[in-house]
């Protein structure tokens, strides 16, 4: 690049809006005539997911493998200071943006935390087509964002937060079908991107902290019609289902689905993160609990979980593990290990082994202050926990890191080229958990636990 040339930054979001469009009447779809932009846009296939180019990002971490790496290099350390702004758009949702814009042959698509989808030219910023959901005042969403939105073939896929399932033509934003995931009054709802893979739209169901029982789910691109459903906590007489206490708590243990999970095309498995069990106190659901706080390995083609690696067993932290790990092979004692590294809420860093099912323990390490494991079995990985720094119904306990995480849900991201990891860590911060007896109601609170959180003694930050 001449020196004498200025770099432009395409500035996507402005949050600091005008006006709120979640109330606003819904607007025209799409310009007529048809944009250029839109009458060339190229559907997204099977092959451009596995392998895309390098100006295109088809999915929220760009790739499967969830490095959130793009291998672009005109911007460099050394010309990044001459960066100047090309343009600016204002969303109009003054609400936190969590979205990662997808671009497709110079279209960009994002979702607000109102409902909404956009469609743009990267270019000029210039809006090409906004479509709103609307969705019933009663509404259950404790978290009312969204993550993002998945491309395929000629369709926009929306999770929306009352646990709808939306496809939308990308080069119109008109509704192509829609379908219910799940019942949002009983406390369902989705915050995720869909995963589009083997030829299947999925989502996961969040709500955990309402006492729903999370699932995965994929769905037909074309039809909407869904293909199979699988339940992060198990029923009983199916494998893991000895983990919970007889009765029926397993119908409202959580371990809920709040990311997209990233998935292994030489395999056909994707790898889902799932949240704390329902209530937060492990000594009202005695057992290992699975498969909360857990990576589960999910067979595309079935819906059948063919392994999976629990980060901690009985979780009383709120230390839920919804991101997924990302796929990176590495070395170990001379081997090349088939590696998925996850950097977890419980401040521990976690190499793994992918197969063609199960997922073996390789070792850990904390990357935050970390004062709960004790040590790590060298074989399976399983914690020893200080009983000291385990909070109870009617028992505090302090611990670091706290129940925010040593990472929340922010993905990390991998550079091949440096062979590091980049975590947005949360360092220093510290809580006390107490709980107290927790009661089932559909659609109300089932996270019976009271919190604080603090700075550690010393320390003069947490980022």
């Amino acid at each position: 690049m001449n020196g004498s040339h200025r770099l432009v930054l395409a500035v996507v979001l402005a949050i600091t809006g005008l006006v709120t469009i979640g109330s606003a009447q819904q607007p025209p779809p799409v310009q007529a005539p048809m944009p250029a932009i839109l009458k060339a846009y190229s559907p997204v296939t099977d092959e451009r997911l596995r392998t895309p180019t390098d100006a295109d990002w088809l999915m929220i971490r760009r790739s499967y493998n969830g490095w959130g790496y793009s291998p672009l290099d005109q911007i460099t350390p050394a010309n990044v200071s001459r960066l100047e702004p090309a343009w600016v758009f204002s969303t109009g949702v003054s609400s936190g943006h969590e979205a990662a814009p997808l671009v497709n042959n110079g279209v960009m698509f994002f979702s607000t935390p109102s409902h909404t989808v956009v469609a743009i030219d990267a270019r000029t910023g210039v809006l090409l087509w906004r479509w709103i959901k609307e969705v019933a005042e009663n509404v259950i969403a404790p978290h009312p964002t969204s993550r993002g939105v998945a491309l395929y073939g000629n369709k926009v896929f929306f999770a929306a937060n009352d646990a709808v399932l939306v496809a939308l033509d990308a080069r119109t934003g008109l509704g192509a079908w829609r379908t219910t995931v799940a019942d949002n009054q009983a406390g369902y709802y989705m915050t995720l991107a869909p995963l589009v893979a083997d030829g299947k739209v999925m989502v996961g169901a969040s709500g955990g902290e309402l006492g729903v029982r999370g699932f995965i789910a994929a769905y037909d691109p074309e039809t909407g019609k869904q293909l199979w459903r699988t339940y992060t906590i198990p029923a009983p007489g199916e494998p893991g289902s000895e983990t919970w206490p007889k009765g029926d708590q397993w119908k409202n243990g959580g371990a809920p689905v709040w990311v997209t999970g990233n998935y292994d095309p030489e395999t056909n498995i994707a790898y889902w993160g799932t949240g704390n069990g329902g209530p937060w106190m492990g000594d009202q659901r005695p057992g290992d609990n699975l498969y909360a706080t857990s990576t589960l390995a999910i067979d595309v083609a079935t819906g059948r979980i063919k392994g999976h690696f629990q980060y901690v067993p009985n979780d009383s932290w709120d230390w839920d593990e919804v991101s997924p790990p990302i796929l990176v092979d590495y070395q170990r004692q001379g081997r090349t290990v088939k590696g998925l590294i996850d950097v977890a809420r419980n401040g521990y860093l976690w190499f793994l082994e992918r197969t063609d099912g199960p997922i073996n323990f390789v070792d850990g390490t904390p990357f935050v202050r970390q004062n709960v494991f004790r040590s790590l079995d060298p074989k399976t990985g399983r914690p020893d926990v200080d009983p000291a720094r385990k909070p109870g119904t009617g028992k505090s306990a302090d611990f670091c890191p706290s129940h925010w995480g040593g990472k929340n849900w922010p993905p990390i991201a991998f550079s091949p080229k440096t062979r590091m990891i980049y975590i947005p860590a949360n360092e220093n911060l510290c809580g006390t958990l107490i709980g107290r007896p927790a009661t089932y109601t559909p659609g109300s609170s089932y996270t019976g636990a009271t919190s604080t959180l603090y700075l550690a003694p010393g320390a003069k930050h947490i980022g």
